[in-house]
């Protein structure tokens, strides 16, 4: 074998020079020693550390590394490319090669003692890309082995495509050659792809390390059961299981990503939240609790998320952090009444092993963080959450509901992650106190919206047509931030497409249009649906009716084909598609049923209320008081006196309040108080006797005005000196929506009429679009002006354009965190400066930036009468500061003005003090957090030997150094109408702020 001999070269020679002579000598041996084998492997990994070094550009990788050309020819041209680029290529590729090649292979050659240090050089600013490139050796050998998920969450992200993935998984690449299939495709698809992959790695490497350390220390029995849970649950959710069961719509193609926040607002979080976040670290609040609680409005999406991340967790995609995952559904829980142990609870209800299922248990017991439970729909539980009975041996048997409480409150299983999910009104302090965190979960953006409705169209044009539909429909565009209403829209294109322009205004028009949908499906002929259409199918929908009224009335969602029996229900009646087998991983043989979703259910049980005769007289009235007496709990009881009958089985409630009852019947009440109105009496014409239907719309407008009048009473008198203030409760809201289903002016304003007061506060309150839309219908009716703080809620732009209506009568509005963009404010501002008494904005916390300060800009050019001006905590640079300043210039009202939190720099406080220099006017300045240094407060400085007026000004946690605080100083003993300058936290040395506290007592350190 050729040995090249070192000692022909002199002394002088230099190990570089002899690098580069040892490529060509040696050629011949590299290039056999490279692709004996027949395997790439060695010159890809070559390959790997001299792109991670940055010897080889991208565009020379590509030109090596050609698919389908012979492995030679590939070595050859990696040859002549690396000794062309000179010595240290060569001395730090001969390095490479000895770290790559096995020693019995690179035993002929000679290195001439090449031992370069190939660490990852250091980092600076590396782009994602770039990372990507410098960490590639390591790279490809973390990817081995979880190819599949990868991909998947580059599917899920939206930067693969089904034939990128094919193309990685082809059956001839080895693992590592997907691996760097896989990275050179991340590399094509740009920064937001490398970004993606980074961040996936990151939490492999987090949570995957003790996984694959517990799996390699599992017996194999243990993995097998693992595989066949992953196969169940993977079963369970490749098709949509909530509103789409109808027609087997599959998950990847539907699913959409909702809009997903902490609760704990003092949260730090860098970019959107994402499913995995659900059991992350962000927002936890309670360290020592393991339970996380995902709430959400019903039709927002709760069901469908988990349901994804089931799905995730089967494929490898997403939680590898845990061994197993159990999901529990508890409506389904509701009819399990033997009782049983945990070890029961989780074999029968979600996946038997096969074998040896007390070593499995007493593993997950062993291995508790390796485990994973889900419950969804905790609000359906029949029993509310209590902490009264307490367990702690995981073998004790007891009722399901007993053991799902101390499974949440980790008295059973301490260590085992939970994910609940529940509508908020049903979550009491109770359960709260042991919550880990809180995750809300807000329903579609906008752009989710658009996302949603192309993916359930394949027609590109059907689907342009239902968006420009939505578009020219606000208040049907702010409906469709629930998913559910969504679907129903997008279910029912050819009826939307065919009503005229704002036809559909409510939730109740909605769930009409689909009720006219599914029965026209079984009555092709559309002689059949003229105005009778209802009367046709009058009797199926008063069996589903029934059903439906007495399954809220006793909080049961799934019904046995015996209960269906019972009641009269048809196939034929269950063909209509508002009943679906319901989706059980038990091994239970028999049928059981459940409405499309629980809103759909509670729409039927409407429809029974409103068109039966067999209904309690006092139904009506005792539905809608129920809601008053729910802190008393006769709730449950005063409903239940309706029912006819109600079966002996659920009779265990005993009249207790649950938690389910509340929201179910404020929906119920809700769409009664729709089907009454004007709009839809035409359905009832040949249904129902109109004296009956008379009757029991007058019942629903006195209920409406009487609950108004309740809250109205509840108003305490204001403080001496303060202004009348109502802190509106939950069932406000709740009663204002009801009043919009109606959608007749004269009950709007008989209730909201006789409302008088100054403030009207409605902060906290699951506020969005939809909420929006009502309350401004009905607030416009107000006698007068009135300031409306909607702080802390969902109202978006899309709520914010529903308000647009109440704004004549709106003084100030309050929009603290609301996700408001510039595009809102926009619509708002345009609207605002034509309202006479609109005087007050304030927007802390939003996601403004500079384009909206040409818009208040011009309001403040506009209107001569505005006071106070809050956008505190935005994304407002010294542009934006700038374009602010060109309207203060010819405004000679404003009072406050708070930029506390922006980022306006020197420049930005320069342009305002200019422009506020004359002001005659403004009081209150906060300039808190923004860069401000001393150039910047020399401006301000005389402003304030100028001003008339200013009273304060904010300067705290900034950079002003002695020399601003100097010119500071000298203004204020100028000026003796200034109160107090706040200048905690800047760059002020402990000695200076001691000397200048005693110098000027106003300035505040």
């Amino acid at each position: 074998m050729f040995m090249l001999d070192v000692s022909e070269y002199g002394s002088g020679q230099s190990e570089s020079m002899l690098a580069q002579e040892l490529v060509l000598k040696q050629r011949t041996e590299i290039l056999h020693a490279l692709c004996s084998s027949g395997s790439a492997e060695h010159l890809e990994r070559v390959l790997d550390i001299l792109l991670a070094q940055g010897e080889l550009l991208w565009e020379d990788y590509q030109n090596i590394h050609v698919p389908g050309r012979p492995l030679y020819t590939n070595a050859r041209q990696l040859l002549n490319l690396v000794y062309a680029k000179g010595v240290d290529t060569c001395e730090l590729f001969l390095t490479a090669l000895k770290q790559v090649l096995p020693e019995v292979q690179g035993a002929g050659l000679a290195f001439s003692g090449c031992c370069l240090n190939l660490e990852k050089k250091e980092e600076f600013q590396y782009t994602s890309t770039q990372t990507l490139l410098a960490n590639r050796p390591s790279l490809v050998s973390k990817l081995q082995g979880c190819i599949d998920s990868a991909l998947e969450t580059l599917v899920v992200s939206g930067h693969f495509t089904s034939g990128d993935c094919d193309e990685v998984r082809l059956p001839i690449h080895t693992p590592s050659q997907q691996a760097r299939c896989l990275l050179d495709h991340v590399n094509s698809k740009g920064e937001s792809a490398a970004k993606v992959v980074l961040h996936y790695i990151q939490q492999k490497q987090e949570s995957g390390s003790q996984l694959n350390q517990e799996k390699l220390n599992s017996p194999k029995e243990f993995l097998k059961y693992q595989k066949k849970l992953s196969s169940s649950v993977s079963a369970q959710c490749c098709f949509l299981s909530t509103y789409g069961g109808t027609n087997h719509m599959s998950l990847d193609d539907i699913y959409t990503e909702g809009q997903l926040e902490l609760a704990d607002e003092s949260a730090d979080l860098h970019g959107p939240l994402g499913l995995e976040d659900i059991v992350g670290t962000a927002g936890t609040v309670n360290e020592e609790a393991d339970t996380v609680l995902v709430s959400g409005e019903a039709g927002s999406g709760k069901s469908t998320l988990l349901q994804r991340l089931h799905l995730l967790w089967a494929r490898g995609a997403a939680l590898q952090g845990f061994l197993f995952l159990f999901p529990f559904s508890c409506r389904r829980l509701n009819s399990e009444h033997k009782e049983l142990s945990v070890q029961e609870l989780l074999f029968q209800h979600c996946c038997w092993p096969d074998r040896d299922q007390e070593e499995i248990f007493q593993f997950i017991l062993d291995h508790p963080h390796l485990t994973l439970f889900t419950f969804d729909g905790l609000d359906e539980l029949k029993q509310s959450f209590s902490d009264e009975h307490r367990l702690c041996c995981p073998t004790q048997r007891a009722p399901v509901p007993i053991l799902m409480f101390n499974l949440i409150q980790g008295s059973l299983m301490k260590g085992v992650w939970k994910v609940v999910t529940s509508r908020p009104e049903a979550v009491g302090p109770l359960l709260r106190k042991h919550l880990r965190k809180e995750v809300l979960l807000k329903g579609f953006s906008p752009s989710g919206i658009d996302c949603f409705v192309r993916k359930h169209h394949s027609d590109p044009i059907v689907a342009a047509k239902v968006l420009e539909s939505l578009q020219t429909n606000t208040a049907l565009h702010g409906l469709c931030h629930s998913p559910v209403l969504c679907w129903i829209v997008s279910q029912c294109h050819k009826e939307l497409l065919g009503c005229g322009e704002g036809s559909l205004r409510t939730i109740t028009d909605v769930y009409v249009m689909i009720l006219q949908h599914f029965l026209q499906h079984q009555s092709p002929l559309r002689s059949t649906m003229g105005l009778g259409w209802l009367q046709k199918h009058l009797q199926t929908v008063l069996r589903l009716g029934q059903l439906a009224f007495e399954g809220i009335g006793t909080t049961c969602y799934i019904f046995s084909f015996t209960d269906l029996e019972s009641r009269g229900i048809t196939e034929k009646d269950i063909c209509m598609g508002f009943l679906i087998r319901s989706n059980d991983m038990s091994s239970t043989q028999s049928k059981h049923y459940e409405f499309l979703h629980v809103t759909m259910q509670c729409f039927f049980a409407a429809l029974y209320i409103v068109m039966s005769s067999n209904t309690d007289r006092s139904t009506i009235l005792k539905l809608f008081e129920a809601q008053d007496t729910r802190e008393t709990g006769l709730r449950s009881k005063c409903f239940r006196a309706c029912l006819p009958s109600i079966d002996k089985q659920d009779q265990i409630l005993g009249g207790e309040t649950t938690a389910a009852e509340t929201p179910n019947l404020q929906i119920t009440a809700t769409f009664v108080s729709g089907l009454l109105s004007q709009r839809h009496r035409n359905m009832w014409l040949h249904c129902c006797p109109s004296a009956m239907m008379e009757k029991k719309v007058k019942q629903v407008s006195r209920c409406l005005s009487k609950g108004m009048q309740k809250h109205f009473k509840s108003i305490p008198q204001p403080v001496a000196g303060e202004k009348k203030s109502m802190h509106a409760m939950p069932g406000f809201v709740w009663l204002i929506k009801c009043i919009y289903e109606m959608q007749e002016s004269r009950i709007a304003k008989d209730a909201i009429g006789k409302l008088e007061v100054d403030h009207l506060k409605l902060t906290y309150c699951n506020i969005g679009p939809v909420e929006c839309t009502a309350l401004a219908y009905v607030l416009q009716h107000l006698r007068n002006p009135v300031g409306l703080q909607l702080d802390n809620n969902s109202v978006g732009d899309v709520g914010v354009e529903q308000l647009l209506p109440c704004m004549p009568i709106c003084n100030s509005l309050y929009l603290r965190n609301n996700n408001i963009t510039d595009e809102g404010i926009r619509k708002l501002i345009a609207k605002g400066i034509q309202c006479d008494n609109f005087r007050k904005i304030a927007l802390f916390n939003n996601k403004l930036t500079d384009a909206c300060t040409q818009h208040f800009s011009n309001l403040l050019k506009t209107k001569q009468d505005f006071l106070s001006l809050r956008l505190g905590n935005n994304n407002i640079t010294a542009e934006g500061a700038k374009q602010l300043a060109e309207g203060l210039k010819f405004n000679h009202s404003l009072q406050f003005l708070g930029l506390w939190g922006n980022k306006i720099g020197d420049a930005g406080a320069e342009a305002l003090a200019s422009a506020l220099e004359n002001s005659k006017s403004l009081l209150w300045l906060s300039l808190v957090g923004n860069g401000v240094g001393s150039a910047g407060a020399c401006a301000l400085a005389k402003m304030i030997e100028n001003s008339k007026s200013l009273e304060e000004l904010w300067l705290t946690d900034n950079c002003i150094t002695r020399t601003g605080v100097e010119c500071l100083i000298r203004a204020v003993e100028r000026n003796t109408h200034v109160k107090s300058i706040w200048l905690r936290n800047n760059e002020l040395s402990l000695e200076e702020v001691e000397e200048m506290t005693q110098r000027e007592s106003r300035l505040i350190f």
